[in-house]
This record gives structure tokens, C-alpha cells and sequence, in this order.
């Protein structure tokens, strides 16, 4: 395998695994956090949406900007703010004053989330991007595998506030690396090209493009799957079926080992079969295995197990979709690659924002709103398919 391949996933991969670190750390302290700042379930749950929701509305700045001044400018600009908004939420007296330190972490954030998708295609297509993005998703998996079990270890000797101190310092070194070990990949010339204008162009021409926007909405509606859960298992888990949140974070992280290590079939599984071919087969996988998970719980044969067991499989299947698609939706619009990705990821955050928003609302404590919109995630994201990418239909990428 390509060294230099591999040591730009590395790089990449832990910048954006900042983003969700930010998530997944403080995911066994979220009752904690409800007790100690006098906030209901919805409230608490409101930290998290509020920081999606600034995860995607703001990549629609950064895309276009790292198309006009290059990639690291606005990288150095997000960690800056992530790291304010860090020590904000640290220092939080109550629980309006946390969702607003939130709120500014995410508009950090997402430049770490937005811009590394850009970075993959400034330099490579087709079957080598299609593995890059299984690669950086592997050092990415770092972070809800470690970061839950180490949020449950730091309130083991400090409290939910020593969490966000943690952050803070993760934020100093991510910067650090963003400074000496990444290097420019948006050429001058092609900087000249760009502008506000260009990217309001941009923008309209990715809107009308449905192939484009099928696959952003393919991969976004799986995401938001795994975004249900994220909002709803420390509750689920913690609180109705009494696990310990070292347990909560085993179980959840053993979902993300099953994500990422099938994620890193994509290169060899797109280079023998097709982009085309790995989507469509990944989702039908992710489907059935997501409908048996609500089967089961509609019918009052769902437990604990059953659902570990339907999740880590749905989610392996997940680990391929979310790459390839994200590789099919950018091959065509590489002369506006950090805009393209800006716009993926603002559909797919917001459609997971709204996703977590619609299962709280129907949260009652039971694991049963969670399945519920795992599944209905699955089944958009399935039916969407058949329509982006029928039989016979063939998406080339470029090469």
C-alpha cells in the first residue's frame, strides 16, 4: 500500500477525528450532566443537536473559502474556535450557557469535518479514493472507540466539566499537527478561479445535480441512522437496561470496530465489483439488517443482545456505504471539490440534526423510538438508492 497514502490518512484521520471526539467523549456523562446542571433529559439532549446542527450549517462557509485561500487557513481559523468553545463548555454555569459554548465548538468543528473530504479529492480518485476515505475512517474510528471509554475513565476521577478540559487539549494538539504535518494541496492557480460568485455558482450546480444529491442524501440518511443512536443510547443503555457507562462505552464502541473494519474493504471491493456495485449490495445489507432490528422490537422479542448483535452488523454494512458514496457524489466536481464537500456535509449533518430531534421527541425512556428511526433512516436510505443508482445505470468515476 501507498505510504504516502497512508500517512496522509493518518494526518487526516486524527484532525477530523476532533469532531466527533467532541461528541463521543462526553456521551456516558450526558445524565450526569442533566443532574448536575438541573436539566431535563431534552434539554441535555439539545448540547448535542446544538453542536450538529453548527457542524453543518457552518461547513457552507468553509468549503468555499478553502477553494479561494487554500485548505489550512480556514483548518488554523475552525481549531482556533473549537478550542474557545471548548474551555466555553468547561466553564459553563448552566445548561443555556453549555448549549452556547456548543454551539461554537461546532462552528470550529466543522472545518476539520468538511474540508479533509476536499483534501481527499485534491489528490486522488476513483478506487484510490474510495480507499483513502476507508483509511482515514479507520484513524477516525479512533475517536468512538477510545473517546467513550475515556470519558467514562475522566469521570472516574473528575467530572463532566474535566471532559471538556480534555477537549480543549486535544483541540492544542490537533493544531499542532495541522501546522507541521499537512501540507497545502489547493493549488494557487486554481485559487484564482474562485470566488463568491463561483461558489454561489457551485452550489446552484450541485443543487440541480440530482445524481449529486442522491448520493449525499444516500450516505446522509445512513448517517443519521448511526446519529439516532448516538443521541438516544446513553439513555437506552445507561438508564433502562442499567448498563454501567464503562459498559455503554464497550457496547458502543464495539459498533465502531465493526463500521471501520469493514470500511476498509471498500478499495479492494470497488476496484473488483464498482462504486456502483459496493452501494447498492451495502445497502441492501444495512436494510435487512436494520429492519430486523425494529422486527424484532415491534414484536416484543427485542433485548439487549439482540440489538448488539443487529447493530454491529448494520453498521459493518454502513462502513461501506458511507465512503463510496461519498467518493461517487465528488469524482465530477473536483474543480470545486472543498465547496462540493461543504454542501455533503450540511445535508447530511442537518438530516442527522433533524433525525435526533424527531426521535427525541418521541423518546419515552424505551429503546423503542431509537429503533424506529435507525430503521426508517435505513429504508429512505434504501429507497433512494434504487433511485440514484438503478440496475444497469452505470456511475463512472473519474480516473
Amino acid at each position: 500500500m501507498n505510504s504516502q497514502l497512508i500517512r496522509t490518512a493518518v494526518v487526516l484521520g486524527l484532525m477530523t477525528a476532533i469532531g466527533p471526539f467532541a461528541i463521543d467523549m462526553y456521551l456516558p456523562t450526558l445524565p450526569a450532566i442533566g443532574a448536575s446542571l438541573n436539566a431535563d433529559t431534552a434539554s441535555v439532549q439539545v448540547t448535542l443537536m446544538a453542536y450538529m446542527a453548527a457542524l453543518a450549517v457552518c461547513q457552507l462557509f468553509y468549503g468555499p473559502v478553502s477553494d479561494m485561500v487554500g485548505r489550512k487557513p480556514p483548518l488554523f481559523f475552525g481549531m482556533i474556535v473549537f478550542i474557545v468553545g471548548s474551555i466555553g463548555a468547561a466553564l459553563a454555569p448552566n445548561i443555556e450557557l453549555l448549549i452556547v459554548a456548543r454551539v461554537i465548538q461546532g462552528i470550529g468543528a466543522c472545518a476539520v469535518m468538511a474540508l479533509p473530504r476536499a483534501i481527499v479529492r485534491d489528490g486522488y480518485t476513483g478506487a484510490d479514493a474510495a480507499q483513502l476515505m476507508a483509511l482515514l475512517m479507520l484513524v477516525m474510528s479512533i475517536s468512538p472507540i477510545l473517546a467513550p471509554l475515556a470519558g467514562s475513565l475522566v469521570i472516574q476521577v473528575g467530572d463532566w466539566r474535566t471532559i471538556f478540559w480534555v477537549v480543549t487539549a486535544a483541540g492544542v494538539l490537533a493544531t499542532i499537527l495541522l501546522a507541521f504535518a499537512l501540507k497545502e494541496t489547493r493549488p494557487a492557480h486554481l485559487r484564482l478561479e474562485s470566488s463568491i460568485g463561483s461558489a454561489l455558482r457551485g452550489y446552484g450546480t450541485l443543487i440541480k445535480d440530482a445524481n449529486f444529491m442522491g448520493l449525499t442524501f444516500i450516505g446522509g440518511f445512513a448517517m443519521a441512522s448511526f446519529m439516532a443512536y448516538l443521541a438516544n443510547s446513553s439513555f437506552v443503555l445507561i438508564d433502562h437496561y442499567g448498563l454501567s457507562p464503562t459498559l455503554y462505552s464497550v457496547m458502543f464502541s464495539i459498533n465502531a470496530v465493526s463500521f471501520f473494519s469493514v470500511s476498509q474493504l471498500s478499495g479492494v471491493l470497488t476496484r473488483r465489483f464498482g462504486l456502483n456495485d459496493v452501494v447498492r449490495v451495502a445497502v441492501i445489507g444495512f436494510v435487512l439488517s436494520m429492519m430486523a432490528l425494529f422486527a424484532a422490537f415491534s414484536t416484543g422479542l427485542g433485548s439487549l443482545p439482540v440489538m448488539a448483535v443487529l447493530l454491529f452488523v448494520g453498521y459493518g454494512f454502513l462502513g461501506l456505504v458511507i465512503p463510496t458514496t461519498a467518493v461517487l457524489a465528488l469524482e465530477e466536481h473536483g474543480e470545486i471539490a472543498g465547496t462540493a464537500s461543504a454542501l455533503m456535509g450540511t445535508l447530511q449533518m442537518l438530516t442527522g440534526a433533524v433525525v435526533m430531534g424527531v426521535v427525541g421527541v418521541f423518546f419515552d425512556g424505551t429503546a423503542q423510538p431509537m429503533v424506529a428511526g435507525i430503521a426508517l433512516c435505513a429504508v429512505v436510505a434504501f429507497v433512494l438508492t434504487q433511485i440514484t443508482i438503478r440496475p444497469g445505470r452505470v456511475i463512472q468515476p473519474a480516473e
